[in-house]
């Protein structure tokens, strides 16, 4: 008798632990819907030419829609060349807050590269993690890089 209490009392508890785990697993999902916003960035690497490797920093704002979409602006130095860029593309995000981001980069209107990056969006999608997969010229031709980014998302504070 005892021991059917006993076993009565942990799977009440069991369940109970199980409904308390369900709704804070879907909270901390990912989805496209919550990671849309404005975000600032930086970015950091190499690009490396068949004369050597060749720093790259930049700087910029991306925004991300709810249908995946992405646009957005970035000043960047290139061993120490300097240029204003705008790009636009797509995203995905998967429930786990990995993903991938594809990429077209264009100075006054000309495309000057298509970069893939893959993506992880961390604290509660106000930061997002990349690194970036390839970079493809205008030419077809691939360079490759090491090149890391780091987003936050623009917050507006209101005063009173």
């Amino acid at each position: 008798m005892k021991r059917t209490i006993l076993n009565v009392i942990s799977g009440a508890f069991f369940i109970i632990a199980l409904s308390g785990i369900a709704p804070a697993a879907q909270a901390g999902q990912c989805s496209l819907v919550r990671s849309a916003g404005g975000y600032g960035f930086t970015l950091t690497g190499v690009v490396i030419l068949p004369t050597g490797a060749v720093p790259i920093a930049a700087v910029g704002r991306a925004d991300l829609d709810a249908a995946g979409n992405v646009s957005g602006t970035e000043s960047r130095s290139v061993g120490g060349g300097f240029a204003d860029e705008t790009f636009t593309g797509t995203y995905t995000v998967n429930a786990d807050c990995t993903g991938t981001t594809t990429l077209r980069f264009s100075e006054s209107g000309q495309l000057v590269r298509t970069s893939v990056l893959s993506i992880v969006f961390d604290n509660n999608s106000r930061e997002i993690r990349m690194v970036q997969k390839s970079l493809q010229l205008p030419n077809s031709a691939f360079l490759p890089v090491v090149i890391t980014v780091e987003a936050r998302r623009i917050a507006f504070e209101v005063e009173n």
